[in-house]
This record gives structure tokens, C-alpha cells and sequence, in this order.
């Protein structure tokens, strides 16, 4: 029995809806004039994007310009100074706990580093959301978390530990915890970091497959621009100088056409100041 779509458990009992973002309905993700603060310390304001059905978003900007903090601001785990998140027609900054809680479950997360359980073997880190929030039994839990592992190239590895696997092995594991419920809305922090670019470029394909497979929307916080460019078709820039967001779009639509000198060389390592100072040493 091949089981691929286990139904979840809402939070009064029932099982929710298989779709809670039609394509015919408003976008999945939408950022209204969003402030973020630590007390009086302004990280970032106005902050204004849509991410559409099917997007790969990209959040990015250089160091401490709020990028993961963004991303936890989306989540409902640091709430805004000013401003508000939704997801279709539900405004989650203003919603009851119980109603955050139900959209919530259809999210998968990949946080930095995978954040497996080391006492736990892949399976059941992999089981852990399944247990929780649908009435599978064990045996089907532990045939789904087989599956998820299988699509992300972990097939024969269910009963490995954590340690006692590669980095970008334990990348994959988190991956396949975060698809477990089959989610709609995909969030990945730096899913790159610490890979070698062997690893990087396999765990953006299997980004891009899983989108497709799934049909899911992916909001994907990175530096690194061979991800950028390879999966990314809409962004956001976020300048930690002028403590807003400068730029959003296609990633490579930006490249080709953004004017901004900050956004032009994050975009080309660097490569827009070589440019202006071996002009400048040749006209001096």
C-alpha cells in the first residue's frame, strides 16, 4: 500500500483541507509594510512583496541585513513591530493562536544545519511530524517516512543515525522532514551552508524537483549565487545601509537590468566595484 498524501489533523480534530491555497485564489504569500525591531532598533522597514504560486523566493542580502530574521518573522516566531504577513486571504499576524497553529501545519522548514534529533534514527526524525499531526499508524508512518526518505535519495538509510552520516546527507534528511505532511509552502535557511559545491548543486535540484513533485511554493533565505541563479525566479534585496529592501524581482532580470550599485555587487561578488576602480587606475 503506497501511501503519499497522509491527511492532517486540524486543531479541533478534523482533517483540514487538501488545498488551502488555490491557484485561482489570491497569493499563497504576501508582505504588507512590514518593520522589523528589536526594542527601539530598527532591522528593517517597509518591507512590501508577493510571492506568487509556484515561486522559488529568494531572500537575500549581505551579512546582518535581517535575512533569517525575515524568514522567522513569516514563520510567526518574532513578531513585527509594524506591518503584517499573509498567507492567501488570512492575515496570520492578526489570527488566533489556534488559526496560526493550523496554517502552520501546512509549512515544511529546513532550518540551518537540517536539525535532526541525534537520538533518533532518520526514519523517525522523519516520523516525528507524521505521529504528530495525522492518525497514521506506526507501520504507515514508518512506510511514508521510507518514501520521503527515498525521494530525496536516501533510500537504505532509515535506520542511520544522524552522525553517522555527511553533511549534505543530513541536509537531505531535514529536506525529507520537511516534505513529510506534503507541504504547501516550503521554507528553507541557508540550505547551502557549509556544502561543498558538488553537494550545493544536488540539493538545489532536488529543490527544484520537489517544487514540481509537489506543487509547492519555496521561500529560500541564501548568499550563495550559484543557488540564486540556479533555482530563484523571484526575490527580495534586503540593505542593511539603508534598512529596507531595494530590490525584488528575478534574480537574473536584476542582474541584467537593476541599476543599484549594492545590488549589482552582491549579485557579481564583487565584481561591479572591480569594474569601476580598473577604470578609474586606467583614467587616472
Amino acid at each position: 500500500m503506497a501511501i503519499t498524501h497522509p491527511s492532517i489533523k486540524s486543531t479541533d480534530g478534523k482533517h483540514a483541507s487538501v488545498t488551502t491555497f488555490p491557484k485561482d485564489g489570491p497569493p499563497p504569500i504576501t508582505v504588507k509594510n512590514l518593520t522589523m525591531a528589536y526594542g527601539t532598533f530598527v532591522l528593517m522597514k517597509d518591507i512590501n512583496f508577493t510571492v506568487n504560486h509556484g515561486d522559488i523566493f529568494i531572500i537575500m542580502g549581505g551579512s546582518g541585513s535581517g535575512k533569517s530574521t525575515l524568514l522567522r518573522h513569516m514563520l510567526g516566531l518574532i513578531e513585527p513591530a509594524k506591518g503584517e504577513v499573509w498567507y492567501g486571504d488570512f492575515n496570520f499576524t492578526k489570527g488566533e493562536p489556534e488559526q496560526r497553529e493550523e496554517m502552520l501545519r501546512h509549512f515544511g522548514v529546513l532550518y540551518q544545519g537540517g536539525a535532526l534529533w541525534s537520538s533518533m534514527t532518520l526514519a523517525e526524525n522523519v516520523g516525528l511530524p507524521l505521529g504528530e499531526f495525522t492518525d497514521l499508524s506506526q507501520g504507515e508512518i514508518r512506510e511514508v517516512a521510507a518514501l520521503k526518505l527515498a525521494l530525496v535519495g536516501l533510500m537504505g538509510f532509515e535506520g542511520y543515525y544522524p552522525s553517522q552520516i555527511s553533511g549534505g546527507m543530513q541536509k537531505r534528511a531535514g529536506l525529507a522532514r520537511a516534505i513529510a505532511l506534503d507541504p504547501e509552502i516550503l521554507f528553507f535557511d541557508e540550505p547551502s551552508a557549509g556544502l561543498d559545491p558538488i553537494s550545493s548543486r544536488l540539493l538545489d535540484d532536488l529543490i527544484l524537483e520537489l517544487r514540481d513533485n509537489l506543487g509547492a511554493t519555496v521561500v529560500v533565505v541564501t548568499h550563495e549565487l550559484a543557488s540564486i541563479f540556479a533555482i530563484g525566479n523571484n526575490s527580495v534585496f534586503l540593505d542593511a545601509e539603508s534598512k529596507t529592501m531595494i530590490a525584488h524581482g528575478d534574480p537574473k532580470d536584476l542582474l541584467a537590468h537593476c541599476t543599484d550599485h549594492r545590488v549589482q555587487t552582491f549579485l557579481t561578488r564583487g565584481g561591479e566595484d572591480n569594474k569601476t576602480e580598473k577604470s578609474a587606475r586606467q583614467h587616472g
